[in-house]
């Protein structure tokens, strides 16, 4: 209390200070100082609620960054490897990961799984020789299973092109087959050619002209990517003997970066062969041979992941 507090002990202004505090509030009304004490009450109640989502947006980030934690953990343990050393794309200059290379290789996890998920439905369809309406159905899924994978690569290439083509993201024996950050289409269109029996005379005339379309567009983009290389080597070309100023320098490598720009190009333009390839492969086919290709897809991708695993798991010859 005011009274209690000896007034030499407090310097003038104070003293003046609390004393009109207190002078102002003792004639203050009543329903006043009920609407103070109202408000007092009011602002602590929300000041606890405050400090309360406070601390309930803290735990929820925590549970977050472990859930996250242990999705990346589990895309390494499946053979997708982020920042594996220092020259990784995943890694800036700074060491900090890149956002849209680590939400693709968590994207690609989950579609592994659904991708095995979808091979055992197809898979026990077949063999419980199910309706054509019920393949339907599994079939119109297993498309679009894949045109979301073509739809998260593309947002990966503006992320980081290089990481996507250079196959990252894929257990070591995919890569052996890799082309353009991805697989070819006309060796797929071969191997699903292999596995589809019997074909009509009319589907294997398609299916030979679209291997054919697929190999010229696959070499067309293939001499393109080894123009681009050629191009950018020769940008980057300059008689070190003869000094050349900072603006040239900075120059030269402002060009080379806009011709570095067109590998996203490439790499879209890939999963759109791909894309496409397997798009008219389903028209060619019928619904259960279709649903045939995709089960024989889904066990072809499975053994090389496991060929892949075993591989990374052989003994090894002490160096």
């Amino acid at each position: 209390m005011l009274e209690d507090i000896p007034h030499e002990s407090l310097g003038p202004s104070k003293r003046y200070d609390q004393e009109a505090r207190y002078d102002q509030e003792a004639n203050m009304p009543a329903d006043k100082v009920v609407r103070r004490l109202a408000q007092n009450r009011e602002a602590a109640r929300k000041s606890r609620l405050r400090k309360k989502a406070y601390v309930q947006q803290l735990e929820s980030s925590r549970l977050k960054l472990a859930q996250l934690e242990q999705e990346l953990e589990r895309a390494k343990q499946q053979g997708v490897y982020i920042g594996r050393h220092l020259g990784d794309a995943t890694l800036g200059l700074a060491g900090t990961v890149n956002s849209g290379v680590a939400a693709f290789e968590i994207q690609y996890v989950h579609w592994v799984d659904e991708q095995n998920r979808q091979t055992c439905e197809l898979k026990a369809a077949l063999q419980a020789n199910v309706s054509d309406i019920e393949l339907h159905m599994l079939v119109e899924s297993g498309m679009s299973h894949y045109d979301n994978l073509f739809r998260i690569k593309a947002i990966a290439a503006n992320s980081d092109v290089f990481y996507l083509m250079s196959g990252m993201w894929k257990t070591d024996v995919e890569r052996f087959f890799l082309w353009i950050g991805g697989f070819r289409p006309s060796e797929l269109l071969k191997l699903l050619a292999s596995q589809l029996h019997p074909l009509t005379e009319q589907q294997l005339v398609a299916v030979r002209n679209l291997q054919q379309s697929s190999q010229q567009a696959e070499d067309a983009l293939s001499q393109g990517l080894d123009r681009l290389q050629q191009t950018l080597a020769e940008t980057l070309t300059s008689d070190p003997l003869v000094a050349s100023g900072v603006a040239d320098y900075m120059g030269q490598m402002a060009n080379a970066m806009g011709k570095l720009e067109a590998l996203v190009g490439f790499a879209n333009q890939a999963d759109n062969l791909r894309q496409q390839a397997l798009q008219q492969m389903y028209k060619i086919l019928t619904t259960r041979q279709a649903a045939q290709g995709l089960l024989a897809l889904g066990d072809y991708f499975q053994r090389l992941r496991a060929l892949s695993s075993l591989w990374d798991a052989r003994p090894r010859e002490p160096a």
